[in-house]
């Protein structure tokens, strides 16, 4: 099981934000690349990170920021935040970029996101963000009528990488993984699925690789890992037992 340390770029600052909310967001911060590589001299040999403002405004917003990381991190880098158009895509892969996510675009253009998919196998993460259940988009700004079983389940047979579940009620509270929703959504669909939002310590990362086996992939963390209430060379080590 991949742990994904993240990072989350707010105006070239690294945040993390509580509840999805940009009023909310606590800096820890100001130099992206260099918390790329604290995360790879700690053994991560992937990470998370996401383009904030870009979630809100449709389009990259933290470009230079993104690049410093691509060039300075040795491993693999999943990007997500206001991809959602083919130049997008495609200019991030050449860039260096291991995996594109992809929210809005999956729930108001399957189809260009089934392509995307297709092109780039092995390169498309579909993010399935809840909020009691139902699909949030646009940054986490709107609360679509769409259950979120029912979106991933259109991506089935689609070359979809991965599923990132989110549920926006923990996110950035420390509050604990949502174990029970991530699991019942791995065992629905034949997708591999990313757990996150809420990771609150070394208990959460234990309880969800003895899940690994019902199709859970890999688990992100941010707020935990900057609080110090996660060590993540013990998470990787965890992880890699699942």
């Amino acid at each position: 099981m991949i742990v994904f340390p993240a990072i989350d770029l707010k105006a070239g600052q690294v945040v993390r934000l509580s509840e999805g909310d940009m009023d909310r967001a606590t800096v820890y911060g100001d130099n992206p690349a260099a918390q790329a590589m604290i995360f790879a001299e700690a053994g991560s040999q992937h990470l998370h990170v996401v383009d904030l403002d870009g979630s809100f405004a449709g389009a990259t917003q933290n470009r230079e920021a993104v690049e410093a990381i691509i060039k300075e991190f040795p491993g693999h880098v999943q990007l997500g935040g206001g991809i959602r158009d083919r130049a997008g895509v495609e200019g991030w892969f050449k860039l260096g970029v291991s995996r594109v996510v992809m929210g809005s675009a999956a729930l108001k253009d399957p189809e260009f996101v089934k392509d995307m998919a297709k092109e780039w196998e092995g390169g498309i993460v579909v993010a399935v963000d809840a909020k009691d259940g139902m699909v949030a988009t646009e940054g986490w700004a709107e609360v679509s009528d769409v259950p979120v079983v029912d979106l991933a389940r259109r991506f089935e047979d689609a070359g979809v990488a991965s599923l990132l579940f989110t549920d926006i009620g923990r996110d950035g509270l420390l509050k604990g993984v949502n174990i029970d929703a991530t699991v019942e959504l791995a065992r629905q669909v034949d997708i591999p699925v990313i757990a996150s939002g809420g990771v609150k310590g070394i208990d959460d990362i234990h309880v969800l690789s003895l899940n690994a086996k019902e199709g859970i992939e890999g688990v992100i963390t941010g707020r935990a890992l900057y609080e110090g209430k996660l060590d993540l060379a013990a998470a990787i080590a965890m992880g890699a037992r699942a």
